[in-house]
């Protein structure tokens, strides 16, 4: 899944892990003790048998109904609080807007999204950026289809203030790389992703399976510095594809996983398109943590990687609107809140 691991002197210790095959061991999804109380769609009522249509029907009847597959569920109650209101979403933008990398050799935190071409890591970025611009726009390209990766290149993107700080960045750097792809010689190697987080890779630098990143790499940071490092590792998952992704994704993202542990950088994950798990959460996303199908999908995720739920939340990108939606704004901020949770602990550990 992930390309051959270019050898080269500093990156010895990762030629090991190219060879990445093994089955990912799923586990009975876990059942939620709380009462779901109600569909996110009416189901249509069987017709019966011919006699039984001949028969005249009391008032009292209930009719039956068919379980499709998209039947899902909304619970009575959250399995996550949560608060929607637009004082929410200032305080949280506020919260961005004012974040500072505890780390005086640090001047900006940066964030490296990893996951399947397709899986909406460029759309995270530009519906963040869009939040803060007041109106939808695309600044990092996204692209269309699921078998390739549109982004070819490293791509970091500042995320800048609202209001009266519209034309400042704040402190935060969203990095965007090539999708990681199903065969052994398309999409992102466990080498050049290993390269950005550890710093050595220049801005632009182009992504090839057959030219990794090394000393030879035109712009290669030879002495990364703190703030050419990577402070916390985002892993995006389609929470509409979680059911088809082919089982060898497991053992890759455990293993990167593993790598990433080693340098020190702490880990999160993004559920996507949680709107398209459940049409409930389409058609209101504060619905998201009742929803028993997208809770669902978050332990399938937790599975895929092998990391607990609580590091995983879910989010709906900017895709097909026109403007912003007040929830939305919501859902995305609360996912920056907690990257950002994440980033802190990267500078309490490496205080010294």
């Amino acid at each position: 899944m992930f390309g051959s691991l270019a050898t080269s002197s500093d990156t010895k210790s990762t030629t090991a892990a190219v060879h990445m095959f093994g089955s990912l061991a799923t586990s009975s999804d876990t059942k939620s003790s709380t009462t779901p109380v109600k569909a996110c769609f009416a189901l249509a009522p069987s017709s019966g048998t011919k006699s039984d249509r001949n028969k005249p029907k009391k008032k009292t009847e209930v009719p039956q109904f068919s379980l499709g597959a998209e039947f899902s569920l909304l619970l009575e109650n959250e399995w996550r609080k949560m608060k929607w209101s637009e004082e929410v979403r200032e305080t949280l933008m506020e919260s961005v807007r004012s974040f500072k990398p505890a780390s005086e050799a640090v001047t900006e935190a940066r964030v490296l999204l990893i996951g399947p071409v397709g899986a909406g890591k460029s759309s995270f970025i530009s519906s963040v950026q869009s939040v803060f611009s007041g109106r939808v726009i695309n600044r990092a390209m996204v692209g269309s289809s699921s078998s390739t990766s549109f982004t070819k290149k490293l791509r970091s993107y500042n995320i800048r203030g609202a209001g009266e700080k519209a034309d400042e960045p704040t402190a935060l750097v969203l990095c965007d790389v090539m999708g990681v792809g199903e065969g052994e010689s398309t999409g992102l190697t466990l080498h050049d992703a290993l390269s950005v987080i550890k710093g050595h890779a220049p801005e632009g630098h182009q992504f090839s399976p057959e030219h990794p990143i090394g000393a030879e790499t035109v712009g290669f940071v030879r002495k990364p510095s703190s703030n050419d490092k990577v402070h916390c590792v985002v892993f995006v998952i389609d929470g509409s594809s979680i059911g088809s992704y082919a089982k060898s994704f497991g053992a890759t993202f455990q293993q990167l996983r593993e790598h990433i542990s080693n340098l020190g950088v702490h880990q999160v994950a993004l559920l996507t398109h949680v709107d398209q798990v459940c049409p409930a959460s389409r058609s209101d996303i504060t619905k998201v943590y009742r929803s028993q199908a997208i809770q669902k999908a978050m332990v399938k995720a937790g599975e895929l990687l092998g990391m607990a739920t609580s590091y995983i939340v879910p989010v709906k990108n900017y895709c097909s609107e026109l403007d912003l939606d007040e929830n939305t704004d919501i859902l995305l901020l609360k996912a920056v809140d907690h990257i950002l949770q994440y980033v802190n602990l990267y500078f309490q550990d490496n205080s010294d």
